[in-house]
């Protein structure tokens, strides 16, 4: 396979909170849920996504292993290396995972929490993500966007639905993310394609997909487009320039002018 990937941060000035690692078998794309509050832990959220990260990418060389089998122990051995924090906390560090895998002649696919994995079989887009997280204080952060970025309004709403959230995170009726409970990843979406259907594939966090949920500039047909004729960095450039023409947010509602963004395509 063929494959390209492209991260870029919402804020040059602050740390990358997506990590992406992406080889011809194994891709794996973390987004990591910003901390508007207390968290209980002396790490940051950069900190928790390469940690993971680089469990997730060891644990999945081991082929006999399932990938939610692979994040169950990613979450366990990064929690072993910080056991001063408060992972009880319900802000620890926590990320959206997207995985892909090509084992055998099959493409297995993981997701939970904010990223998206689309694979066209057939000329036709599987699309898989999770919107758990977005039933989860909905009314707050409805609120929060009528107010403009950076005022301190918009930022009290902001923590406020942060911290609804927080209640309903890793919970039954709530949604699940990666974080210090294992059994988090229980929970996952997860799958596997044959990889002889397999035309084309993308793993995206919320901040490079917004361009078709968010946006609704492009259709996932478009952006795998995009993504073949000029490649990762193209799609990102395209969703900065959409977010430059409206940056009160008033055309596109959301909760950040701009996000980190990771693309990471693939073709046979």
């Amino acid at each position: 396979m063929r494959v390209a990937c492209a991260t870029v941060p919402g804020d040059p000035a602050v740390p990358n909170e997506d990590w992406v690692t992406a080889t011809p078998n194994i891709i794996v794309v973390l987004d990591g849920a910003t901390a508007r509050i207390e968290t209980g832990c002396v790490h940051g959220v950069a900190w928790y996504v390469n940690k993971l990260g680089a469990a997730l990418v060891d644990g999945a060389f081991e082929q006999s292993q399932p990938l939610p089998d692979v994040l169950v122990e990613g979450i366990r051995r990064v929690a072993t290396q910080h056991p001063q924090c408060d992972l009880t906390h319900p802000g620890t560090p926590s990320a959206g995972v997207a995985m892909l895998r090509l084992r055998a002649d099959v493409l297995e696919y993981l997701v939970l929490a904010d990223t998206t994995v689309v694979i066209e079989a057939g000329h036709e887009p599987h699309v898989v993500t999770d919107n758990r997280v977005a039933a989860v204080a909905a009314q707050e952060r409805a609120e929060a966007r009528r107010l403009p970025f950076g005022s301190p309004a918009r930022d009290k709403a902001l923590r406020e639905a942060k911290r609804t959230e927080q209640k309903a995170r890793n919970r039954p009726g709530g949604f699940w993310v990666a974080a210090a409970d294992p059994t988090a990843a229980e929970h996952t979406i997860a799958g596997a394609v044959p990889m002889a259907q397999v035309d084309r594939f993308a793993v995206l966090t919320d901040g490079a997909a917004r361009c078709v949920d968010t946006f609704d500039l492009l259709t996932w047909t478009d952006l795998l487009d995009v993504l073949d004729k000029a490649g990762p960095a193209e799609l990102i450039r395209q969703v900065r320039a959409a977010e430059a023409v409206d940056p009160d947010g008033r055309r596109w509602p959301r909760n950040k002018n701009s996000d980190d963004a990771t693309v990471v395509y693939g073709q046979r």
